[in-house]
């Protein structure tokens, strides 16, 4: 509380605010502001009265989406202090909060020169030469020491501009009866004036006000209870006032000088004198709540690290940080001189605010997270309808500012992302993800599944990653991002003992992983001995049509360790899972690989996952000018002519460019020495695997080191699939 103060005053004297001062008078003076004095009458003008009425409840429809969506997640949350930044970081996120958060501020400020602009411009009409540079430098330094010295004191000094406001919008409907002509039409504006979106987009920024006191939520009383009191009371004041006055306009004065004259309501008015005071109190008023909501909207940047944390606190003189900041940038601005370039970008900024509110009101609703309980629902079309609305009226109005706000958003979150920040809070991206994935999960069960819909789900046993990181690059190669790769850590003992150490190794997993580039889950379960575990890891892993279907160990230099990996093959086949042992030895992974070898039995139906595991190797970065050569050994001439035949077929059938190799195999010649001969300069050799009978795993164990022997990398695979022999 002690850096709030600094920003309003004495310490606890502005949380005593509360709905009507801390949210519906910021919020109605700045809805209540320039367009409804300057710009209503040529809107009426150029439209016609019934047009005009529905831009208004058109735009106001827009705002009230967004003060009911603000209102719900208010009531759903501790609003801290920040506004709209703080529940756009704690429904979102750091990055995209502070994406928006960052515009946000720079929007809040620059429109405290804007406003400054418009009061001295104002000013020109009893004043013609009036300076409007120096008078909108002195302008913000005058709201800024006001709003310096208390919010609640700058809050106050609105319900007499409220007063004001009050007497000219009265003035007005009492000049109506003496005034009355009739003379608008109900349909048909002013002839050859600007498209009816034209109008809407001017218009718009009048109903963009709403969110004035949800800035100041870290001074009120109770957020949960003030925002959606004050905000909605503003916004439907606002859309009564916003239809009566058109009204009013229509009844008293013709097109053209609707169209012509911008203070036709001193024409209108019983008494002319309160029009201008009327005006003018509706600029500051604008011009206060901006400068309260921008260093608020600041420090809450800075407390969380988004913006530099030296910001949170006072200067020596006693003001905060924050408003020094926010007051100086108004100033800078002031120094441009011409802001009407850079007015359409920060309209868009706020947009996008609002926007994204509305957007996080419709998926915390539709994500059905139990946390979202707000005492106030919406229906999730209604808030949705809303973003869309907003996002529509950016492009609306000025298509070239709406992509220079969105590009400049991407790039500030792409920045904060590289930051790595990082937050105490969760947030919607979770239960939103949450219930897509729970979507499709139960859209994955009712398809059936195909050959041509099999996707390597690969649970590989790496023991320990960074002295095995060649296997996970390898597995990950192999996976190509085209299904699930889980990375799994078995510790062998008692679960008393290790079960503290299984979260700090899955961390250290998936540190590595992210340091390597690797997109893969880290698993780590705590077993009582490894075989037993890998099967009841390997039958768990996964849920509905995602689970795991291949396996993948690393090779062992000892017999027994791989005898065991066959055991699991067999018993892991009998579910439909397929296995791979990989011995991977890195020699010329430095350079651009040039060949990857393929043997093909075809006596065991693992032929196709051969090469379709070559295909996915030879698809990744690393790999891809790989030359893919399919092995394959005959007995006599006849059948080597057949089995090139036969494979030259099933590459061109399966889409797959490869030289093919069929060698000669001479009585009591070697199959192990063949295949030493050929493949000894490839980079990556492809081997069948066949489930040896039970008992016979250490023999068969031995057979497959001595058919490993000098080779370079080497896979060996067996197809335990359903569809073994269809997957090409």
């Amino acid at each position: 509380m002690s850096a709030l103060a600094g920003l309003v005053g004495r310490p606890g004297e502005d949380a005593r605010l509360g709905a009507f001062l801390g949210v519906f008078t910021p919020s109605i003076l700045t809805i209540l502001g320039v367009i409804l004095f300057l710009r209503i009458g040529w809107l009426v003008g150029h439209a016609g009265l019934v047009p005009a009425l529905g831009i208004i409840v058109l735009a106001n429809a827009i705002s009230l989406a967004t003060a009911l969506s603000v209102s719900a997640i208010a009531t759903n949350m501790h609003v801290g202090a920040g506004g709209a930044y703080y529940i756009l970081s704690r429904s979102l996120g750091l990055e995209i909060g502070g994406a928006i958060g960052i515009p946000l501020f720079l929007a809040q400020t620059f429109s405290v020169t804007l406003y400054a602009f418009g009061f001295a411009e104002s000013l020109r009409f009893v004043w013609p030469s009036a300076p409007v540079q120096p008078l909108a430098a002195v302008t913000v330094l005058a709201v800024a020491l006001v709003s310096a010295r208390s919010a609640s004191l700058a809050l106050r000094l609105q319900i007499p501009i409220m007063i004001l406001l009050s007497l000219a919008l009265l003035s007005l409907f009492f000049g109506v009866p003496g005034h009355q002509q009739s003379q608008v039409g109900l349909w048909a504006g002013g002839a050859g004036g600007p498209s009816y979106w034209v109008m809407f987009a001017v218009f718009f920024p009048a109903v963009t006000g709403l969110m004035a006191g949800v800035s100041l939520s870290g001074d009120l009383k109770d957020p949960k209870r003030d925002i959606p009191r004050g905000t909605i009371a503003a916004v439907l004041t606002g859309f009564v006032v916003y239809l009566a006055v058109p009204v009013a306009l229509a009844l008293t004065a013709d097109h053209q000088t609707l169209i012509g004259d911008p203070l036709v309501w001193m024409k209108v008015s019983a008494v002319p004198l309160l029009v201008l005071p009327g005006l003018w109190g509706a600029i500051l008023s604008s011009a206060v709540g901006s400068i309260l909501g921008a260093p608020r909207t600041l420090e809450a940047l800075a407390d969380d690290g988004v913006a530099p944390r030296l910001l949170v606190g006072r200067s020596q003189g006693g003001i905060g940080r924050a408003h020094l900041v926010s007051t100086a940038v108004a100033l800078v601005a002031v120094g441009l001189g011409n802001l009407n370039a850079v007015a359409p970008v920060l309209t868009m900024f706020f947009l996008t605010t609002y926007g994204m509110v509305n957007l996080v009101a419709g998926l915390e609703q539709l994500s059905g997270a139990p946390s979202f309980r707000p005492t106030l629902r919406i229906p999730w079309p209604v808030a949705l309808a809303g973003a869309a609305g907003c996002f529509w009226v950016m492009f609306l109005i000025n298509q070239l500012a709406g992509v220079v706000a969105i590009v400049a958003e991407v790039a500030i979150y792409l920045l904060l992302r590289r930051r790595a920040l990082t937050a105490a809070w969760g947030d919607i991206r979770y239960g939103t993800l949450m219930s897509l994935a729970r979507s499709t999960l139960l859209q994955l069960r009712r398809l059936p599944v195909a050959p041509r819909n099999w996707r390597p789900h690969i649970l590989v046993f790496a023991g320990d990653v960074e002295r095995r990181g060649d296997l996970v690059r390898f597995s990950a190669w192999l996976n190509q991002g085209r299904g699930i790769l889980t990375i799994s850590r078995l510790l062998v003992g008692p679960l008393e003992e290790l079960a503290g150490i299984a979260a700090e190794e899955q961390e250290r997993i998936d540190r590595h992983l992210a340091e390597s580039g690797i997109t893969a889950f880290a698993e780590v379960e705590v077993v009582p001995e490894f075989e037993v575990g890998a099967f009841a890891v390997a039958q768990a892993n996964g849920i509905a049509g995602i689970a795991s279907n291949t396996l993948m160990f690393g090779w062992s230099e000892k017999p027994e360790r791989v005898a065991g990996q066959l055991r699991i093959m067999r018993r892991a086949a009998l579910l439909g899972k397929s296995t791979l042992i990989c011995r991977v030895r890195p020699r010329s992974w430095v350079e651009r690989p040039r060949r990857i070898d393929v043997w093909w039995g075809g006596l065991e139906n693992n032929g196709d996952m051969l090469l379709l595991f070559a295909y996915l190797l030879s698809a990744n970065a690393y790999w891809r000018d790989a030359e893919i050569r399919v092995h394959s050994i005959a007995t006599d001439e006849a059948m080597r002519e057949h089995t090139t035949a036969e494979l030259e077929r099933m590459l061109t059938t399966s889409r797959i460019y490869a030289r093919t190799e069929v060698s000669l195999r001479s009585e009591g010649a070697d199959v192990a020495e063949i295949i030493h001969k050929r493949s000894r300069d490839a980079d990556v050799v492809f081997l069948g695997l066949r489930i040896p009978a039970a008992g016979e795993e250490e023999r068969y164990a031995a057979h497959l080191t001595r058919l490993v022997g000098d080779l370079p990398t080497v896979l060996l695979v067996r197809n335990g699939s359903a569809f073994s022999g269809r997957l090409l």
